[in-house]
């Protein structure tokens, strides 16, 4: 089980971003707008969890992880790591300590891994730049086990290897080494599976798990894809327009969700059985509003097929709608009862009810197979079952 203490903890984290305005905007004197790419979150991942940020394209999951990672820097709030404030910390000396223990997983490998290295020299890198080796001997050592460790094996057979002579998953697989060559105990991975076969992205997903299990990591886990963040987290947090909608426990976020954005994601995802459930709310139309110019009220107002006056004009906070479950909504109550109506509401207490998926994917956590279709899991129905 995680450790629940503070591990790294996001309080009214803001990253925003302004807008340069052109040369008619600054002799006319118009302000300069502002991208309020992140806006105000609390976040915790403890010490062995696995947390996921779900949202769509735009909602801000990105720019957390570049945050978390220092690889971008917050406008307000603060990050804390095991109770140290690493806001304001700048430099690479600074930084060096940090980085040994916080590591991110790109989602575009081709992108990430640089066409003229070879695998040996991409997984070496952070070693030699972290100064964590004192010889060649120990830089082929930590090399080899981390390479083994994201399942590429044997693994000096990868050493002479460019990214070109790779297939997609073992170019992420790197990646993934690359991130536990030295040895973190934070990952941040972003959308790592998002643009792999279905087959590759169950490998991937079983060697993010199995290393959680092995070395107590935590994980934060970003995806737009709700089924598969239910299938590997411990606790779900949606993210809309940088904003938390919506937190808690894995089960209770996907079958018992207390915001209509969250009910939205759900009934997104393509059911490849007949007789899934779902809740009966309209699909959403349009894109997320821009992050420069957000909508007054509740932000997912202007798409929300329950949105009322009070939702136009206040910003709902987040509360507690059940154990360790936030929803901010002003009807919470209401998707609730939408979603018990039609039987999809389901207790965290329930046994899980499939366990067919790769043994040690998701361990306790397995409960679908992955559908060769649709690509994604099928929720069962929480009543007629798989």
């Amino acid at each position: 089980m995680p450790d629940t203490a503070d591990f790294l903890r996001l309080e009214k984290l803001q990253v925003h971003f302004p807008i340069q305005g052109g040369l008619f905007d600054r002799v006319l004197g118009r302000p300069a707008g502002t991208v309020r790419a992140v806006d105000g979150i609390d976040l915790d991942v403890g010490r062995g969890e696995i947390v996921a940020l779900v949202g769509e394209s735009g909602s801000g999951k990105t720019t957390v992880g570049r945050v978390i990672t220092k690889l971008a820097h917050p406008t307000g709030g603060r990050l804390l790591f095991e109770g140290h404030d690493m806001t304001s910390e700048r430099g690479a000396s600074a930084l060096r300590p940090y980085r040994h223990r916080v590591q991110m997983i790109f989602q575009d490998a081709y992108q990430a891994l640089n066409p003229r290295h070879t695998v040996f020299d991409i997984v070496a890198e952070p070693l030699r730049s972290l100064r964590l080796v004192k010889n060649d001997t120990q830089l082929a050592e930590r090399v080899s086990e981390a390479l083994a460790s994201a399942g590429l094996n044997p693994p000096g057979d990868f050493f002479a290897r460019f990214p070109h002579e790779l297939s997609g998953g073992q170019r992420q697989r790197v990646v993934i080494a690359g991130a536990l060559a030295v040895r973190p105990e934070l990952i941040v991975a972003d959308e790592p599976v998002s643009m792999l076969d279905v087959s590759i992205r169950s490998q991937i997903l079983q060697v993010l798990v199995d290393l959680r299990d092995k070395h107590n990591m935590a994980l934060l886990f970003i995806t737009h894809d709700l089924p598969l963040a239910w299938l590997i987290a411990d606790r779900i947090a949606v993210l809309y327009l940088g904003r938390l909608v919506e937190i808690g426990r894995a089960d209770d976020i996907t079958f018992n969700p207390r915001h209509p954005y969250t009910v939205a994601l759900s009934n997104a995802t393509p059911k490849v059985r007949v007789g899934v459930s779902h809740i009966d709310l309209p699909a959403l139309e349009g894109e997320v509003p821009s992050a420069a110019r957000i909508p007054k009220g509740c932000r997912f107002h202007p798409r929300c097929p329950m949105a009322i006056d009070r939702c136009r004009q206040e910003d709902p906070p987040a509360v507690e709608v059940g154990p360790q479950h936030m929803s901010a909504c002003w009807r919470a109550g209401e998707v609730k009862a939408r979603s018990e109506l039609l039987g999809v509401a389901r207790s965290s207490s329930v046994e899980p009810l499939e366990r067919r998926l790769v043994s040690s994917l998701v361990k306790d956590r397995c409960r679908s197979s992955i559908s060769a279709e649709a690509g994604v899991p099928d929720l069962p129905d929480p009543i007629r079952g798989p």
